[in-house]
């Protein structure tokens, strides 16, 4: 009977050691993803939707959130904070973060960022009412702009754009500090000129400005791009991208990077990079940026270094 239970605890602690190892050896026991967005009138949340569900579909065992939040800057200090998992942020806020820049909020270098990918260029689209009367950047003087959340990757792009122009906010006759919504909702109130918003083409929120009044369209000029250099670029809204806009209208862009942290592990990484490109469907059929989501160019021209397990995916797919 001794010899009996003996050989039963054996069995048992060997069922029990392989079932530790089992799931040690899951990438996605116990799990929890959550997706670091921006405001909900973005791009970067019904995107963020989207990727959380072809997550929660397609990596066993896996807990999803979509979190909304002020947008580059929070997401990334968010994910240093082991608050989020995967998040969207401009190229140069994650360049600044990973600088340590503290005029950009990030008061020390942020080393355990790592990335998923780039993604799709955001548009730098700055619109006022037609009966404001602005056309250019020099318009804007004695102006009422909202620049977009305090110290969000728009607000950034903004503070850039005004420096290459040899402008300043004390320039504006009115600045305010809004998300896109908000921003739309006083120009829609007459309380309000214009909104800058870094955004992907078609963001519902100027498309719902442009349908509730005649719009411009204001043009940023291939200069500014050539004075900030990288990761600005020269490019142009095409025509009717939004009502009311007949012409192409120059201006800057800028690459969307996802990034995660170094803390989240290799098989977690490799299967957020692998089920991204494998179902980008579902994030073209939540927003029209998401046609520009490229593997064959993700993993290059990144400010801050790729996670272990993205790296191992592009390899894996011949992409590096």
């Amino acid at each position: 009977m001794h010899l009996r239970s003996m050989i039963a605890g054996a069995r048992l602690l060997v069922c029990t050691s392989l079932g530790v190892g089992a799931i040690a050896g899951s990438a996605n026991a116990q799990d929890f993803i959550n997706v670091l967005t921006g405001g909900t009138s973005g791009v970067y949340y019904p995107l963020g939707a989207a990727l959380a569900k072809v997550y929660g579909d397609n990596i066993p065992n896996v807990k999803t959130q979509v979190q909304a939040t002020k947008a580059s800057v929070e997401n990334i200090n968010l994910i240093a904070q082991g608050r989020g998992e995967i998040g969207f942020a401009l190229g140069d806020s994650v360049k600044a973060a990973v600088e340590g820049d503290t005029d950009a909020g990030f008061p020390q270098k942020v080393d355990t960022l790592r990335a998923i990918a780039a993604i799709y260029p955001n548009y730098v689209q700055i619109v006022a009412s037609k009966e404001s009367g602005i056309a250019s950047l020099a318009d804007l003087k004695g102006k009422g702009l909202s620049v977009g959340a305090p110290a969000s990757g728009t607000e950034l792009n903004a503070r850039a754009i005004f420096e290459a122009s040899g402008m300043s906010y004390d320039d504006l006759g009115k600045t305010e500090y809004l998300p896109f919504a908000e921003s739309v909702e006083l120009i829609k109130n007459r309380q309000l000129d214009a909104t800058l918003q870094s955004a992907g083409l078609g963001v519902a929120s100027i498309r719902d400005l442009a349908s509730s009044l005649p719009i411009n369209v204001v043009a940023v000029p291939a200069t500014v791009a050539e004075k900030l250099g990288a990761p600005f670029t020269a490019v142009e809204i095409p025509a009717k991208t939004y009502e009311g806009q007949d012409a192409p209208v120059p201006t800057l862009a800028i690459t969307n990077i996802l990034v995660t942290s170094s803390a989240v592990s290799d098989d977690l990484a490799y299967q957020m990079t692998k089920q991204l490109f494998e179902h980008v469907d579902v994030l073209k059929a939540a927003h029209n940026a998401a046609n520009a989501i490229d593997p064959k160019t993700a993993a290059k021209n990144l400010p801050v270094p790729l996670h272990p397990g993205a790296e191992r995916y592009y390899r894996e797919a011949g992409l590096l």
